[in-house]
This record gives structure tokens, C-alpha cells and sequence, in this order.
């Protein structure tokens, strides 16, 4: 019988806020509330929530950073209370917008440096750290100080950082974050090798771009005020709210959305103001598609006119709107 990579049950976690003022009580959070979950070995798994949904909490107590308040769970078949020792040598972890390590020093001294924290042997280490370099297009800064790099290369050096351990189990939090087509393209190319080529391998992704979950993830789970809302293969995702009718529109660019916000039959919808264009994006989900006449004629009341309006097949966004109440980059 295979084991889990990572099974999770009624998991559970709190936290004590402090008293700002001295009239001000603490208060309990609860950061994650009773969630179950099961991934298995060798998949690509997406993690999907808005800020403060209780990610980044998963994800420390599966790396045996913060403990549970009560439940079960763990990693490679290994409790995360009683043997944490066990499962930190087959793991590895990368963060998006994080530093690559000592500023001093340059690219090869840091990665050697972390190697020898993992007790990787030094010929192996080398060989290791020369092979990613060259995968990452990173050669060139080998001898390069890290402070003296720019966020996408020192973001690819990371990557080398968490992959040349050749973890078991890796965590990757956002690793695109913020960097340009080219380097976000060829990480998300990295990945998909790196997890076919050897059996067994598994990735736990957070993102929050919906495009690189649908592109890489075998599974995705949503997750919201600390619960699991939902967990399947995007397909079958997105067959959540196959029914449904999606409308884009694109009008000239207005402040006040309030026209649309209470109008009947809407489901939920989100937006983007693009500055440069002058264009506000606008997403909607319908009940039905006679709702579109009452969006259009709400266009006018905003103060804008229409650019444009498409009718579009459901997408992993969608799905994550409709089950969470807004997108991963508004509140409305």
C-alpha cells in the first residue's frame, strides 16, 4: 500500500492575538478549522486561497515549523509532532520574494553553503549545484554576489537552493511571484520536468496565479477562513459551475462599481482597472443569461460606456469566485 505524501486530518490551529490597547481584549483565531486532506505521492498539488486563508499556516505545520492545536497530520508517513526529525531531510521549501541567502557571498558560495547544512557529500553537492545552474540559465552569475542580482535571477537561484537537496516532498510558495514571462515560463517548465522524471517525486504549490495552477496541478484544493472549501482535478472544477454564465466586459475606466454590485441573478463578479488603457475589466457570474440586458444597462449608470463584452467558457477563477465570494487580487 502507498503511503500519503501528506494526510491531513481534523487538523486544527489557533492563535492568540495581543491586546494592542490596554482596553483591548485577545482574541482567538482560528487560523485553520478542522481540515482533511490527502495527497499523494508524485502529484503536482495546488493550494489555491486569498491572503490570511490559512496557507501559509498549512503549509508551516507541514514543514514541522509550528505545531497543531489538535488533529493529525503528516508528511511522507511521518507524524509532524513526534517525528519532525524524520520528514526535514526529505523536504525542501521555496517562497516567493524571499532572499537567496548571504549578500556577501555569491551564487555557487551560498548554494554550497546551504548544501552542507543538508550534510549533502561535497562532490555530489557540486555536481548538483553546476547542473541546476545550467538548467536555470544561471551560470553566467555563478560568481556573481548575490546582493548584486536582480529579483528573477535570485529567485532562479532559489529554486536551485530547494531543488538540489532532490527532496522527496517540496513546498513551493508562490515561486513565480512577481518575476517576468521568461523566468516565470521556465520554472513552470522546470517543475513539470523535475516531477516526471524521477517516480514518486511530489510538489505542493501555492499560487496566485490561477493560469500556472490549471497549467501545472494535477489536484487543486481551495481554501478559505481557514476550511477546505473544495479539492478535485481543475476539469472537474471547473464542472462546478459548467451550468453557469460567464460574461466579460470591458468599459471605459470608472471608480464606482455600486451599479453593479446588487443587481439580481449575479452571482459574484470581480474587476481590474488597467491605469495605462484606461479600461476596467469586469468578470461576472450569472444565474441565467437574461441577466446580461440588466449588466449592460447598468453601464450607463456607472458613468462608463462599453468597450467590449464576451461570453466565456468557465475557468479555475471562476470556480474560486464563486466558491470564496471574490478573486485572489479584490474585495468587493
Amino acid at each position: 500500500m502507498t503511503i500519503p505524501a501528506i494526510e491531513v486530518k481534523d487538523l486544527n490551529r489557533t492563535f492568540k492575538t495581543k491586546a494592542v490597547k490596554k482596553k483591548a481584549k485577545a482574541e482567538i483565531v482560528d487560523a485553520l478549522k478542522d481540515v482533511n486532506l490527502t495527497i499523494n505521492e508524485g502529484e503536482l498539488f495546488g493550494l489555491l486561497g486569498p491572503n490570511g486563508a490559512g496557507k501559509t499556516t498549512l503549509i508551516k505545520i507541514l514543514c514541522t515549523l509550528l505545531l497543531p492545536s489538535s488533529g493529525e497530520a503528516k508528511v511522507l508517513g511521518h507524524d509532524v509532532e513526534a517525528e519532525s526529525h524524520k520528514i526535514r531531510h526529505k523536504i525542501n521549501m521555496v517562497s516567493g520574494g524571499e532572499t537567496s541567502g548571504y549578500g556577501l557571498l555569491t551564487v555557487r558560495e551560498n548554494l554550497w553553503l546551504f548544501s552542507q547544512l543538508y550534510g549533502m557529500p561535497n562532490k555530489i553537492a557540486k555536481e548538483r549545484i553546476d547542473a541546476l545552474l545550467g538548467v536555470m540559465e544561471l551560470e553566467h552569475k555563478k560568481d556573481s554576489k548575490i546582493r548584486t542580482l536582480s529579483t528573477g535571477l535570485r529567485q532562479k537561484a532559489n529554486i536551485v537552493r530547494g531543488f538540489m537537496t532532490n527532496p522527496s516532498l517540496i513546498f513551493l510558495d508562490e515561486p513565480t511571484l512577481g518575476l517576468d514571462v521568461n523566468a516565470s515560463r521556465l520554472i513552470r517548465d522546470f517543475i513539470k520536468n523535475w516531477i516526471k522524471e524521477k517516480e514518486g517525486r511530489t510538489v505542493l504549490l501555492t499560487t496566485h496565479y490561477m493560469m500556472e495552477a490549471d497549467e501545472l496541478c494535477d489536484r487543486v484544493a481551495i481554501i478559505n477562513d481557514g476550511k477546505l472549501l473544495a479539492c478535485d482535478t481543475p476539469a472537474n472544477l471547473k464542472k462546478l459551475i459548467n451550468q453557469d454564465t460567464t460574461i466579460k466586459l470591458e468599459i471605459r475606466r470608472v471608480q464606482d462599481l455600486s451599479a453593479f454590485q446588487e443587481i439580481p441573478g449575479v452571482r459574484s463578479f470581480t474587476h481590474d482597472h488597467n491605469i495605462t488603457a484606461g479600461i476596467t475589466k469586469l468578470k461576472f457570474i450569472l444565474d441565467d443569461d437574461a441577466i446580461v440586458a440588466d449588466i449592460v444597462a447598468a453601464v450607463p449608470k456607472s458613468g462608463s460606456k462599453i468597450v467590449s463584452v464576451e461570453k466565456t467558457e468557465p475557468t479555475l477563477e471562476d470556480v474560486f469566485v464563486t466558491l470564496v465570494g471574490r478573486g485572489l487580487t479584490n474585495d468587493i
